[in-house]
C-alpha cells in the first residue's frame, strides 16, 4: 500500500493538517541541511563497526494504532461484545476464515493475522509485544500534541525541541569513529525524534541521494563544489565539502543490487523500501547509528477492516517490512541492532457506528532484536475485562507502561548510554526486564 493509501484511509482532519505541516516544515529543513551540513570535512568510511552497543531502528505507526486489533486480547470475552464487526476473530472461530483469525501468542493475546510477518521473530524469542503502552498522566487525544511528545521525549514542555533520539546521538561518541553519517531519518524532512543529532540527515530515498537541480549537471557541480570550496574557511568550506562526501558515500552503496540474507524478500511499498534501505546502508558499515522510519494510515475511524480489509492490509506490509528486516538483519546476529515501533495512542474499546475506532489511550509496542527478551506480550495492570467499569473514561484501555520505561532500558542496556536523565527530562524510569 502506498503513502498516498495511506493518507486517503485516514478520517481525522486533524491528522491530515499534521501530515501537511510535517511535509512543509521538514521540505524547507531537508533543502537546507541537505546542501550545508555542519559537519567535519574529509571524513573515512570505517570497514567494521564496534559490538560494544547497538544500532537502533526506530519506527513510528502515525495516526494512532489500534493496539487491540494488531495484538487482540481474544480470550476476554468483552473485547467482541465492544466490537461486535469488526474484534479480530478467535484462533478457533470456525465461523470465519483461517486467513482472518487470530494466531495466538500465549493463550490470551493473539496477532491479527495481518501481523504474521512477525511470528518467526516471535517465535524465536526475538520480538517483544508490550500491550497498554503510551504516556502515562497525560489525558490528550490530539495526533500533533501526542507524536511531539513521545518524539522529544517529555509531555507539554514547549522548551524542549530536539527528540529523545537525537539526545542520544548527541551524548555519545561515534560508534564507528569519523563516521560521516550517524543518524539518518527515511522522510523529506527530519523526525522530530532525531532533531539535534549530529551528522544526521533526513534522506526521502537514499537510493537517489544528491544536490538539487538537473540530473545532467549534477557530476559536473559536485566537481565544482569540491575544487572551489577546498580551501574556503570553516563552516562554509567543511560544510560544503560534506554535502560532495555524503553524496560520494551513498553513492558508494549498490542500493540496487542489494542481496538480502537468509531468504529475506522487502515488499515493495515505500515502508518496505526504507527498511531496505536501511538494511543496505546497515550491511556496508557506513557508520549508521539510528534510523528513523515512519509507516502512516493508522487513523481508522471508519471502515477499519483490520481482519479483511484496509487495516489488514497495513498491518500486512508493517509486519511483512519488519520480518524481512528481521530475516536479513537481526535473525543471525550479524550486526547488533534493536528495533522499537511505537504509535501516538490507541483507539477506543469500542467500535463506532462506522465500523471503525475513535482517538484512545493505550496501545502496543514493539522491541525486536537479539538483545530483547521476547516471545512475550508484557502488561502492567491489565485491566481484569474490558467492561466499561474498568477503562479509562468508561472506554479506553488504560496506559499501563509508559513507553519511556521501555526506551530507557533500551538505551541503557542495549545502547550503553546511561545519560538518560538528558534522553527522557524528568522521567525515572522503572526497569521491566525487556532486553537480554
Amino acid at each position: 500500500m502506498s503513502d498516498e493509501t495511506h493518507l486517503a484511509d485516514c478520517g481525522c482532519d486533524e491528522y491530515n493538517e499534521l501530515t501537511r505541516r510535517q511535509f512543509l516544515g521538514g521540505a524547507a529543513m531537508f533543502s537546507a541541511a541537505a546542501m550545508f551540513p555542519a559537519w567535519l570535512p574529509k571524513v573515512v568510511m570505517s570497514n567494521h563497526y564496534a559490538s560494544d552497543r547497538d544500532i537502533i531502528v526506530s519506527i513510528f505507526l502515525r495516526g494512532a494504532a489500534d493496539g487491540l486489533a494488531i495484538v487482540a486480547p481474544y480470550a476476554d470475552k468483552t473485547y467482541y461484545a465492544a466490537r461486535p464487526t469488526i474484534g479480530i476473530p478467535r484462533p478457533d472461530d470456525t465461523t470465519h476464515l483461517a486467513n482472518e483469525r487470530a494466531i495466538d501468542l500465549d493463550g490470551f493475546f493473539g496477532f491479527a493475522n495481518g501481523m504474521g510477518g512477525l511470528v518467526p521473530a516471535f517465535a524465536a524469542k526475538d520480538l517483544l509485544i508490550a500491550h497498554g503502552v503510551g504516556i502515562q498522566n497525560n489525558t490528550s487525544r490530539s495526533h500533533f500534541d501526542m507524536q511531539r511528545f513521545m518524539e522529544v521525549g517529555k509531555p507539554a514542555d514547549p522548551s524542549l525541541v530536539t527528540g529523545w533520539l537525537g539526545r542520544h546521538l548527541a551524548s555519545m561518541p561515534p560508534l564507528v569513529p569519523n563516521a560521516l553519517l550517524r543518524g539518518v531519518g527515511i522522510a523529506n524532512g527530519l523526525q522530530k525524534t532525531l532533531v539535534g543529532a549530529p551528522k544526521t540527515l533526513p534522506i526521502a530515498d537514499p537510493t537517489n541521494y544528491s544536490i538539487g537541480g538537473s540530473a545532467t549537471t549534477q557530476a559536473s557541480r559536485l566537481a565544482f563544489m569540491q575544487a572551489d570550496y577546498a580551501a574556503a574557511d570553516a563552516p562554509v568550506g567543511s560544510s560544503a565539502l560534506d554535502a560532495v562526501n555524503t553524496v560520494a558515500l551513498l553513492k558508494s552503496v549498490n542500493f540496487t543490487g542489494y542481496k538480502p540474507q537468509n531468504g529475506a524478500v522487502y515488499p515493495t511499498s515505500s515502508f518496505g523500501k526504507a527498511l531496505r534501505s536501511v538494511a543496505a546502508l546497515i550491511t556496508n558499515n557506513v557508520g549508521i547509528e539510528a534510523a528513523q522510519v515512519d509507516i502512516g494510515g493508522w487513523d481508522t475511524h471508519s471502515a477499519q477492516g483490520a481482519f479483511n480489509g484496509g487495516m489488514w492490509k497495513l498491518m500486512q506490509d508493517f509486519s511483512n517490512s519488519l520480518g524481512a528486516f528481521y530475516a536479513d538483519i537481526q535473525s543471525i546476529g550479524a550486526h547488533n541492532v534493536t528495533v522499537v515501533a511505537i504509535s501516538e495512542f490507541g483507539r477506543n474499546v469500542r467500535e463506532n457506528a462506522s465500523a471503525g475506532t475513535d482517538h484512545g489511550r493505550g496501545s502496543v509496542m514493539f522491541a525486536m532484536g537479539k538483545g530483547i527478551s521476547g516471545g512475550r506480550v508484557i502488561t502492567k495492570n491489565w485491566v481484569p475485562s474490558l467492561d466499561r467499569a474498568n477503562l479509562e473514561a468508561g472506554q479506553d484501555l488504560p496506559v499501563g507502561i509508559d513507553y519511556r520505561d521501555l526506551l530507557s532500558e533500551i538505551v541503557m542496556k542495549r545502547l550503553a548510554n546511561p545519560n538518560i536523565d538528558q534522553i527522557f527530562p524528568s522521567w525515572t524510569p522503572a526497569m521491566l526486564g525487556i532486553t537480554r
